[in-house]
């Protein structure tokens, strides 16, 4: 088992050597070997493989004083969920995030986001799923104790306008987990919870006119991590009422648990050939642990944990889980981004390490 934030090796040679460490960073997503990242409302970039990184302003989003403010402080930017969250960067070099209580655009060559949508329901999605002709989708995320019917919105201009693209009947779902880009599958995964029939996988046509349930009905198909490959997609199960594992779902259909994770998933990526996944500190009868765990694998087999930190001791309900986040996009590169938030001496850090493994 990993130290605090220490990499460890795993089977085959699996092995995360350090690279750099930065405070005040959350990392957002990747555009083949260009990091993006927010620090509050500020958009940075950095192209990976020079010998000293360079992070340059790519642009921000204009927030009023109160804003502006609270995001300075670790407390109060955790207390009011400050920064840009989810990041997509499109091919036309539109980018869109999300801020609390709004979807933002920034037009390719200006240096300001604008706000493009307003989020009444719930404060953001979690994730966008752009396709690779400039197409966007993202789905509601919000409480809905109600079970009022959920859309999924859509853009055809590079996020300057939305429209609603798919609406879930009332009661078929609590809300959207997350909608992924399958590039060998030429489809859209949706993943939605949270209880019973409402924990879904489904398999969707680019256009949302084709939506197959592919497993439904327990609280294992209640997923927001989800990560394509030519072979096979791997998820990890995000409940707080029973153990969470991580899956292989192959290309005829089959699922197989390939590992047991001390608590609830809600992030993964893939790095090379590697593929990892992240836990979170969410307390309940089942998850007790009060350790945030990145688990990798170098094959999608074998698993191991690779690094750990220990959840922070402020409430949270009001200053949130301890997790380790991983950025989205394409990442050409073999650099393993996390950004951790809500643990002991890692609050709002970016770490980078070398992913070092196995040619398969």
């Amino acid at each position: 088992m990993a130290a605090a934030g220490i990499p460890a090796s795993a089977p085959d040679g699996l092995r995360l050597t350090p690279i750099d460490r930065i405070p005040g960073l959350r990392a957002l997503a990747w555009q083949n070997r260009t990091l993006y990242a927010s620090r509050g409302y500020t958009l940075q970039s950095a192209e990976m493989g020079i010998a000293t990184l360079q992070w340059q302003k790519v642009a921000s989003f204009r927030v009023p004083l109160r804003r502006s403010v609270s995001s300075v402080f670790p407390l109060t930017r955790r207390l009011f969920r400050d920064g840009l969250h989810a990041l997509a960067v499109l091919p036309s070099g539109h980018m869109v995030a999300a801020v609390p209580g709004a979807i933002v655009t920034r037009v390719t060559g200006e240096d300001e986001f604008r706000i493009s949508h307003r989020v009444t329901r719930g404060t953001r999605p979690l994730h966008f799923a752009p396709l690779p002709g400039g197409e966007i989708y993202w789905g509601e995320y919000f409480d809905n104790r109600q079970r009022d019917e959920v859309h999924i919105y859509g853009s055809a201009d590079h996020g300057e306008t939305w429209h609603v693209a798919y609406t879930f009947a009332k009661g078929a779902i609590r809300h959207v987990h997350n909608i992924v880009v399958d590039p060998w599958g030429d489809c859209l995964w949706i993943l939605t919870g949270d209880e019973g029939q409402e924990c879904r996988i489904m398999r969707a046509s680019l256009d949302l006119r084709t939506i197959d349930t592919i497993f439904c009905g327990n609280q294992q198909a209640r997923a927001v991590a989800f990560i394509p490959t030519a072979e096979a997609i791997y998820f990890s199960s995000d409940t707080p009422s029973e153990a969470n594992h991580i899956f292989r779902l192959d290309r005829s259909g089959k699922i197989s648990t390939l590992a047991s994770i001390n608590s609830s998933s809600i992030c993964g990526c893939r790095v090379g050939n590697s593929v990892f996944f992240s836990t979170m500190v969410e307390p309940s009868a089942v998850n007790r642990d009060r350790t945030v765990r990145v688990y990798g694998s170098p094959d999608g087999i074998q698993w191991e944990e690779m690094l750990n930190w220990k959840k922070d001791g402020w409430p949270s309900g009001l200053f949130q889980y301890g997790n380790a986040f991983f950025p989205d996009g394409r990442n050409a590169t073999n650099v393993l981004a996390i950004s951790t938030v809500a643990v002991v001496n890692g609050d709002l850090v970016t770490r980078l390490y070398q992913v070092e493994g196995p040619v398969l």
